[in-house]
């Protein structure tokens, strides 16, 4: 009976310092909403020419030299559905990447600003084509 007892405390517990650490992580997280400078779209081309450019080409049409090689074509940004998506939505692709596809995560090899800046020059890429 008291082995039941302290099995049950255990469980309660550590459920409850699992849920501590997640909100803990969730709130003090930093958050790419926000930059100490406006979005630079010289700053994004030359991040987006050193790392994106293999794959996603010098348009942003997903015909780079490394697309061929891909299982998953790369996205292309020229098409009206990545006009759509916000720029929350490429953030994310760009942070954490995209499941069972070769676009890896850039968090921890980009800044935030970095990531910011190239998000705003894929804008100008999608608005090239309109």
């Amino acid at each position: 009976m008291r082995t039941t007892r302290w099995r049950f405390i255990q469980r309660r517990l550590f459920v409850a310092g699992l849920a501590g650490i997640c909100v803990l992580y969730g709130f003090t997280r930093p958050s790419l909403h926000a930059q100490d400078y406006p979005p630079d779209r010289a700053r994004g081309k030359s991040v987006y020419e050193r790392h994106c450019q293999k794959c996603h080409g010098p348009t942003g049409r997903g015909d780079g030299p490394a697309a061929d090689s891909l299982k998953v074509p790369p996205a292309n940004f020229q098409r009206f559905q990545s006009f759509l998506k916000s720029d929350e939505e490429l953030l994310r692709t760009i942070e954490h990447g995209v499941v069972y596809s070769p676009m890896h995560s850039w968090r921890g090899q980009l800044t935030d600003g970095e990531m910011q800046d190239v998000v705003a020059y894929i804008r100008l890429l999608s608005q090239q084509a309109r």
